[in-house]
């Protein structure tokens, strides 16, 4: 098999999740589809020098790197104002959703994607830092933040939402 060939395999079995990863990354269904075309586009330039083991976390550290470029480049202010779902969920959860998706907004992008790393990927610590290139205390200090900001934001929230019920 020819490189071509296994890029359009790794492509085909990953970019579903990296677009996912994306989307949480940023908020945005557009966004995630250019960041994942963008991390795609990278990882074929540098198929012949990544080692089969490696593509999966060059993929990931790509995908992080990208999103905190566009996050350098754009203002903060810039939110969506709603979410289309490719296909419609239950309401409780749609609302759920976005009371998520908003606390996820209120985290800076680097500890946005330590959170997604972590949680959403479930990388290890140590993965989670080689993917952002930096130490594994700064993955164990902005995490904890990050989580305490969540829990704050999310406590209110989340009993809003509850009680509506």
């Amino acid at each position: 098999m020819d490189g071509a060939e296994e890029f359009t395999e790794f492509a085909a079995a990953h970019a579903h999740r990296l677009r996912w990863t994306a989307f949480l990354l940023c908020g945005d269904w557009h966004t995630a589809q250019d960041l994942t075309q963008i991390t795609l586009a990278s990882v074929f330039l540098a198929w012949r020098r990544i080692g089969p083991d490696a593509v999966p976390a060059y993929a990931h550290r790509t995908l992080v790197n990208s999103y905190l470029a566009v996050k350098r480049k754009r203002s903060e202010s810039e939110l969506p104002v709603a979410v289309l779902r490719e296909r419609p969920a239950p309401a409780h959860m749609t609302e759920l959703r976005l009371v998520l998706l908003q606390a996820l907004a209120t985290l800076t992008p680097k500890a946005r994607a330590v959170v997604v790393l972590r949680y959403w990927e479930d990388l290890s610590i140590s993965q989670a830092a080689e993917v952002l290139g930096c130490s594994a205390g700064t993955v164990k200090s902005q995490s904890a933040r990050a989580l305490d900001k969540l829990r704050a934001h999310l406590g209110e929230s989340l009993t809003e939402l509850c009680s509506s019920d």
